[in-house]
């Protein structure tokens, strides 16, 4: 029956997807993110150095160069190595943000609070994202605190790498404290901050380098319980997976779980089930990390395969691979991560088509919610004229991000209008759900008020009132105006006809 009941709610939620994208602009549901970089000062803050203001400012700057490119939601590296860019008792202030790890902003300021404030002003959505298993990111150069985990608890950790890209200190995934201590960090974050959801990446075992194993061999032979050593560290992450899921939904259950996995689960020449790919390493293989079973078994909400290689790849082609991805969500919810950082690469990666050819690519699967780019630094350079041609055409207007009905499908109620001087109303919500925002839409004449046949134009950032001038609302010729309410789960109400 549960298999059934899931089918139907796919089957459904396919339907209107179809519907949407068949008759209006762009989809009205579409997650469209951002990944922000904290380690190596990568994204921001874009140097150790940069004073708190300089920090705000700067942070505020990519805010609104995405919100311009029609973004709805930021994926924000908080955890890049076992420190934290927010006050945590469990670990210390990370050097990307202070140059020193464990020496604290000056003046003080919640850098997370005041990112997530700043991102829910925009109306977008903020996604904390927590490498999990990365300590010590390089051990020549990093700055490592007296208070950092390694320091206390250096029994729990594990050295891997190389001259090539530095060897890195690893929490040692097979041991019950690490995981307990992770759970810790992530049930401190979930329960303290007002995030939209949790969000890791690919980086589980490390990526594996020729001729060098993994040194956790006698980790293996005491907890090991008969397993092949393969299958034991597979269940290690699938232990983690489980916990955190199960924090992330007893602790605020409306919150949302994500992975960003490596591209390419297992090969076909590996497994039946695998793409028709010849990826050198996989997920499921070398970094042990079994993220089918994750969508199977619903522990995780989301995914977003790393899809950074180009449409025609000999080994690794984005359309055999997003056709794939879309064949193995099990109900859950799958948006396309893309290389834009690829940019002028190679000869694919210099043509201006490679984007929006990835975008037109997923929009016609139903099973495909939306897009994340690594990363944000590239939009800076608008390579190609991307950023033109998502403001201009693809994400032209605004998007909701896609609500998830296992998680909740409440609708909220319509706002009450009240019709004012020079063309203008005012929107006021008293229902007893939550929202976050008011929806305006548009709908030619004579078609049947259904949301999915209306384009959202317009989103008003308000938990219980707004003044919207009518006369500034775009694209409104021959067409009909309406409103909805947009709730914290991003659900809306039914539609009310304005003008």
């Amino acid at each position: 029956m549960k298999k059934l009941f899931s089918l139907g709610m796919v089957l459904c939620i396919t339907a209107v997807f179809q519907q949407t994208l068949a008759q209006q602009g762009t989809p009205n549901y579409e997650f469209r993110g951002v990944w922000i970089a904290t380690v190596a000062n990568i994204d921001w803050p874009s140097k150790k150095t940069l004073s708190v203001t300089e920090q705000k400012a700067e942070f505020i700057r990519i805010l609104e160069m995405h919100q311009r490119n029609g973004m709805n939601a930021m994926v924000v590296q908080v955890r890049p190595a076992a420190d934290a860019l927010y006050p945590s008792q469990y670990e210390p202030w990370s050097e990307f943000l202070t140059g020193t790890q464990g020496l604290p902003p000056t003046p003080f300021y919640d850098p997370l609070e005041f990112m997530i404030n700043e991102t829910h002003k925009r109306g977008m959505e903020f996604h904390a994202w927590l490498n999990p298993y990365r300590a010590v990111f390089n051990l020549k150069t990093s700055s490592v605190s007296p208070s950092h985990i390694t320091r206390i608890h250096p029994e729990w950790f594990l050295v891997y790498g190389d001259n090539k890209e530095g060897f890195k200190k690893y929490f040692n995934p097979g041991l019950p404290e690490v995981r307990q201590h992770l759970s810790r960090v992530v049930k401190d974050l979930v329960t303290r901050y007002d995030l939209d959801g949790v969000h890791m990446d690919d980086y589980f075992y490390p990526y594996r380098i020729a001729g060098k194993e993994f040194p956790d061999q006698q980790t293996f032979a005491k907890y090991g319980r008969g397993l092949d050593k393969e299958v034991w560290r597979r269940s290690n992450c699938d232990s983690v997976i489980l916990q955190i899921h199960n924090i992330v939904r007893n602790t605020n259950p409306r919150m949302r779980f994500g992975i960003s996995p490596f591209g390419v689960w297992r090969n076909k020449t590996q497994d039946p089930m695998g793409s028709d790919t010849k990826a050198g390493q996989t997920n499921y293989d070398d970094l042990y990390a079994d993220i089918l079973l994750w969508l199977q078994k619903g522990w995780i909400d989301y995914v977003v395969p790393q899809l950074y290689w180009e449409r025609g790849h000999k080994l690794c082609d984005y359309d055999v691979l997003l056709d794939w991805w879309n064949n193995h969500t099990y109900g859950k919810h799958l948006y396309i991560g893309h290389g834009i950082y690829r940019a002028g690469s190679n000869t694919a990666w210099k043509s201006a088509n490679e984007i929006p050819k990835e975008i037109q690519a997923l929009r016609a699967y139903p099973t495909t919610q939306g897009s994340v780019y690594f990363s944000s630094k590239t939009f800076e350079k608008n390579p190609y004229g991307w950023n033109d041609s998502l403001r201009n055409r693809y994400y032209r207007y605004p998007a909701l991000v896609p609500p998830m009905p296992w998680i909740n499908n409440t609708i909220p109620q319509q706002p009450l209008v009240e019709k004012l001087a020079n063309n203008t109303v005012k929107l006021v919500y008293k229902g007893d759900e939550k929202i976050k925002a008011f929806g305006i839409l548009t709908l030619t004449q004579n078609t049947e008020v259904k949301f999915i046949l209306a384009q959202l134009v317009q989103t008003i950032v308000s938990d219980k009132a707004a003044i919207v001038d009518l006369s500034k609302i775009p694209d409104t010729k021959d067409k009909r105006i309406f409103v909805v309410s947009v709730d914290l789960n991003n659900n809306v109400s039914q539609m009310l006809e304005l003008k």
